[in-house]
């Protein structure tokens, strides 16, 4: 090979080696873009209690059919076990709810040390707070006491539950509900998915990242027995746990649960196994809700969180 045919392979192999590398910093650039979002997530047994181990190369976070990059995966024990959790109870409940306080006193004592436990109750569309965030656990179940028993008393649960989430400081901890209450929107009433009480409630909780579980347990009165009423209650329960990554507990027959036990003991499990996910969302044009779905390459588990999560330009 002469000189110039030697000068030619050396500089076409270099333009390749430098388009390479700068491909390559595209590619690290293109991953690497984005606006951190934040999800709590449970890891869900397929069956029985044993939770297979799941780490964040087995995370996969989607919008659309777009792939997102997974920065963070974090359980939330030890260092990053914080936890603040409030147990909401509906004024309207009729008074057999009483046989269950042992059991809920039982769960809120039986949380880590580290845990804090407030107790509200549902009371004219408010969230009349009993007990604040507390880790003295004893001081917190000593907080509860029966159901005021009278229908009406509170017309909506979804407004109480927008309201203690309005008045609740942002913080590092994971932030909960578990709420017991027949679900029923005596305010806008029955037979609409699209309730807009329901979704503002909703809304808030996913944009303050926090967690709604419930259990059905039968309001005062007549709308205690009514299928209809309680039929769409506990829909609208199972919706609101669902869209904010939490679980409904009780649904599907009508009447009181015999026990609160089997409930509380799968929501402790859930507790158990949490984790804080961070994701590079896209960057919109502007602020708004954007649709994710989580997977996971582990065979016998769901990964589940709240299905959105607001994302803005400014990543605020």
């Amino acid at each position: 090979m002469n000189k110039y045919g030697f000068m030619a392979s050396a500089v076409l192999g270099l333009a390749v080696c430098v388009g390479g590398t700068m491909g390559l910093a595209a590619q690290q650039m293109a991953a690497g873009s984005g606006i951190p979002a934040h999800l709590i997530v449970t890891v869900e047994p397929h069956h029985g209690s044993e939770v297979p181990a799941v780490s964040q190369t087995d995370v996969l976070v989607f919008e659309g059919k777009t792939r997102d990059e997974v920065t963070e995966w974090i359980s939330a024990q030890g260092d990053r076990g914080g936890l603040e959790l409030y147990v909401l109870l509906d004024d309207g409940s009729n008074t057999g709810l009483g046989s269950q306080m042992n059991e809920i006193k039982q769960f809120i004592q039986a949380q880590p040390d580290s845990a804090k436990i407030g107790v509200a109750y549902m009371q004219d569309g408010t969230a009349k707070i009993v007990q604040d965030l507390t880790t003295d656990h004893a001081l917190a179940a000593k907080a509860l006491r029966l159901p005021m028993g009278m229908r009406g008393v509170n017309g909506n649960p979804y407004f109480s539950l927008d309201e203690l989430i309005k008045r609740w400081p942002e913080s590092g901890a994971r932030r909960e509900i578990l709420m017991a209450t027949d679900g029923i929107d005596l305010y806008y009433g029955s037979g609409d998915l699209n309730d807009p009480y329901l979704a503002e409630a909703a809304d808030r909780a996913q944009r303050a990242n926090v967690v709604i579980s419930a259990i059905y347990t039968p309001g005062a009165g007549h709308f205690g027995h009514s299928y209809w009423q309680t039929h769409w209650g506990q829909l609208y329960l199972a919706q609101i746990a669902d869209q904010t990554g939490g679980e409904a507990y009780g649904v599907g027959f009508n009447g009181p649960p015999v026990s609160f036990a089997p409930y509380l003991e799968d929501f402790s499990r859930r507790l158990g196994h949490q984790y804080f996910l961070t994701f590079m969302a896209k960057p919109p044009k502007k602020a708004g809700w954007q649709n994710v779905k989580l997977r996971t390459e582990v065979s016998g588990v769901d990964l589940v969180s709240a299905g959105k999560v607001w994302v803005s330009p400014e990543g605020k």
